[in-house]
């Protein structure tokens, strides 16, 4: 491992134990997505999938052994996690991935790793933090853009407009308003009194990006920490489609961060 490698550590993917799967019948299965996994090792960075804890390796353990924390994509955040009911069965999520990626947030911010979080990691963070979100976009936000087309997937775009002063206009020059691709129906609702918008959908005011604010805590807690979360998917994102937000600039300033941290 070269001297600018860093181990970035991934939130997984669950898919739960299922009688009826033929590969690993009745088994958990933990996966990171390919293209996520490119997006980080083409900025040396190392992706590292993390497990759930067990007995001598509980979340703080794991995250002694990486440098930052990536959250990864996925199913939805189950409502009971913030405190709500799910409106429709559908929309009750993931509750065993909350609570292991929960911890983990709590772990990297009580150890100062940097964290970035994409799609659900962004809502992941919100909710770790104190927020709400909305169960469905669609159903609970008045005359919204459509955010999630299964049909199309990544190929579902918008603008989005980056927050005067924010952190991603400042890694994003120039850039205050721009295009994202567009892949899911929850959506940040609440914002935890410790974040900072960093990007909305200027259609609908929908939260498309998000901050810890470091400056500031009651507790003075998460002072200098580095934790970013945006909606949309940049691992998804071509170097040559110069429509899109480029996902290069969002990397690299997270891997400052982890590579400062880490001295």
């Amino acid at each position: 491992m070269g001297d600018s490698m860093v181990r970035i550590g991934f939130s997984a993917c669950f898919f739960h134990a299922d009688p009826e799967r033929a590969l690993f019948k009745g088994k958990t299965l933990l996966y990171m997505e390919e293209s996520m996994a490119q997006w980080a090792m083409r900025h040396q960075a190392l992706p590292v999938l993390l497990p759930q804890a067990s007995a001598g390796f509980d979340p703080a353990e794991l995250v002694k052994s990486i440098d930052g924390l990536l959250l990864q994509g996925g199913s939805d955040v189950c409502p009971r996690t913030y405190g709500e009911e799910p409106m429709r069965p559908e929309w009750s999520g993931d509750e065993i991935r909350d609570h292991y990626e929960i911890a983990l947030v709590e772990a990297c911010l009580e150890q100062n790793k940097p964290i970035l979080g994409i799609c659900r990691g962004c809502q992941v963070l919100n909710v770790a933090l104190g927020g709400t979100l909305y169960q469905d976009i669609t159903t609970q936000v008045a005359e919204s853009l459509e955010h999630r087309d299964w049909n199309v997937y990544d190929g579902l775009h918008h603008e989005v407009a980056l927050e005067p002063g924010s952190r991603l206009a400042e890694i994003y020059t120039g850039a205050s308003q721009t295009r994202i691709n567009s892949i899911h129906h929850q959506g940040v609702k609440d914002l935890a009194s410790c974040l900072r918008v960093e990007a909305t959908s200027p259609e609908d005011g929908v939260i498309e990006g998000i901050r810890l604010d470091d400056t500031l805590s009651a507790e003075e807690k998460h002072q200098g920490r580095y934790a970013l979360g945006v909606q949309w998917h940049p691992e998804f994102i071509s170097d040559e489609d110069s429509t899109l937000l480029d996902s290069n600039p969002l990397m690299a300033d997270f891997l400052a961060a982890v590579r400062a941290h880490k001295g």
